[in-house]
């Protein structure tokens, strides 16, 4: 009997983790819908990203309620624990990042919709996203894979598309010193390129519930020198 129940609450840690990446899987393309959206025009593809917005709120709760029910049925400690702590905590960022696509393709609706001086130039902004996906996808690969190697180096790496953002800030400042009739086409930039840089915060604290996942450490606000001396992992 005691084996059969091991095995039933291995399977619903299971389950919950599946339901984690499906979660994932859903944002990312939220993400990646918007911004096609976002260099297409296609008001239809806008509309779709914010109406599926209700499917991710949906899993959100459905998981946490799974959740809720394993704490109160298992008991779960040590690892078990930390394994439902993390789920619960990677999908309040998986739901902030999808607020985060919705906010894209609801400003993208706007520009596209409303009469302008000129449409907002989204190169940059585009690249930036390319980033920030690619950053999700490596913060769920590693909580696919239990990989906190994996995880510290994504940690650092937010920093870069911190940096990027700034870059794009000065540019529109620039645009909007040099001619105000690009007022109003910047700002919607600069909010679209906030909307992004979000995402990779978002994506970077998944990565830090890995490490705390695998190695039982909380390293929010913690230097990654400190990290890697304590708990023994190098990037890389």
């Amino acid at each position: 009997m005691s084996d059969h129940i091991s095995k039933q609450f291995d399977l619903e840690l299971e389950t919950v983790r599946t339901r984690v990446l499906q979660m994932g899987g859903l944002v990312e393309q939220q993400i990646l819908s918007a911004i096609d959206a976002l260099l297409t025009g296609d008001i239809e593809r806008f509309d779709k990203v914010i109406v599926n917005d209700a499917l991710v709120n949906a899993l959100e709760v459905a998981i946490d309620e799974d959740c809720q029910h394993i704490i109160a049925r298992r008991q779960p400690a040590a690892s078990d624990l930390r394994m439902v702590i993390s789920v619960i905590k990677t999908i309040t960022d998986l739901e902030r990042i999808g607020d985060e696509a919705q906010k894209i393709a609801r400003m993208g609706k706007i520009i596209y919709t409303s009469e302008r001086y000129q449409l907002p130039r989204f190169r940059e902004v585009s690249k930036m996203a390319e980033v920030a996906v690619n950053m999700l996808r490596r913060a769920l690969d590693a909580f696919a894979r239990l990989d906190a190697s994996a995880a510290l180096e994504l940690a650092e790496e937010d920093k870069g598309l911190d940096e990027d953002f700034t870059a794009e800030l000065r540019q529109l400042m620039t645009f909007m010193m040099e001619d105000p009739r690009t007022i109003s086409m910047s700002i919607d930039t600069l909010f679209i390129a906030k909307a992004i840089e979000r995402i990779g915060d978002h994506s970077k604290n998944i990565s830090e519930y890995v490490v705390y996942l695998v190695k039982g450490k909380d390293i929010r606000h913690t230097s990654i020198e400190e990290i890697k001396r304590e708990i023994g992992l190098t990037a890389g």
